[in-house]
């Protein structure tokens, strides 16, 4: 059987990205393999996908999806290689190890293969994800709208110029981190001032909820949100500028660039 997709690896992101595959796509037409087989058969019976080891996948998988880390990139792909160099047919490889790029992927399989680079982050588990693509020139146009469908249910999908895509990935891929350590601060905040925990998350969690889709439905620049907030004299500009004492947005700022400058070595 040729697979439309072969998931090799299903951590966190393999899971997310499978979850959402699967509601495009036919799950017996998706082959979920892990190192550990227990984890990849319990993804599969929930999903109704099948589940297999990592030679079955690179070898009847029309894309294949490579779900590990930067470190361990090396090891599968010279594993995999033989293994693709007896196709004759059209498959893809997905990547989204962090700072590898879609030349050096290419290389490590030993073949001029079609390569798709993506930089998902944690809310495709929940649709609402941010995932970065870029491709290689031996991917075809209509590859390109296939691999979209597919993972259209994992939330938006935009291509940029490869060049682009480690900052791009410092600020969705690395920014959920951020957001839910804010989100803490916020709650933390609430609880001091005497809210219950829960409240205080749950209030936390909407307000950033509410803000953006707010900011994506107006189109509209932060600081013109943010102005709509800040009456004169009143209680939120009093924190504002609080936050702007404990140099709030440089700290955020140099977060961004911290998590780009990490994602770069790992490329090295």
């Amino acid at each position: 059987m040729t697979y439309d997709l072969g998931f090799i690896g299903t951590g966190n992101m393999g899971s997310a990205l499978a979850r959402a595959a699967a509601k495009t796509v036919d799950p017996a037409r998706i082959l979920l393999c892990n190192r550990t087989r227990e984890k990849a058969d319990a993804l599969a019976n929930a999903l109704s996908c099948a589940s297999g080891d990592n030679e079955t996948a690179a070898r009847e998988s029309r894309f294949i999806v490579l779900g590990v880390k930067p470190q361990g990139m090396t090891a599968l792909l010279h594993g995999l290689a033989p293994i693709l160099k007896t196709r004759s047919d059209r498959f893809c490889l997905i990547t989204m190890a962090a700072g590898l790029t879609a030349a050096r992927v290419a290389e490590l399989a030993d073949g001029d293969y079609p390569v798709i680079r993506i930089m998902p982050n944690t809310p495709v588990a929940v649709g609402e994800g941010m995932v970065l693509a870029c491709a290689n020139q031996a991917v075809t146009g209509a590859e390109r709208a296939e691999f979209e469908r597919m993972f259209s249910a994992a939330g938006r999908i935009d291509w940029l110029d490869e060049a682009l895509i480690d900052a791009g990935s410092a600020v969705s891929g690395c920014g959920p981190a951020f957001v839910c350590l804010f989100m803490e601060a916020l709650a933390d905040g609430g609880v001091a001032a005497g809210l219950p925990r829960k409240k205080a998350l749950e209030y936390a969690a909407q307000t950033l909820l509410g803000t953006a889709r707010l900011a994506m439905a107006e189109s509209a620049h932060p600081a013109a949100l943010k102005d709509s907030v800040c009456s004169p004299g009143g209680s939120t500009i009093a924190g504002v500028r609080a936050l702007e004492q404990h140099a709030f947005r440089a700290a955020c700022m140099d977060a961004v660039i911290a998590a780009w400058q990490r994602t770069r070595e790992l490329g090295q």
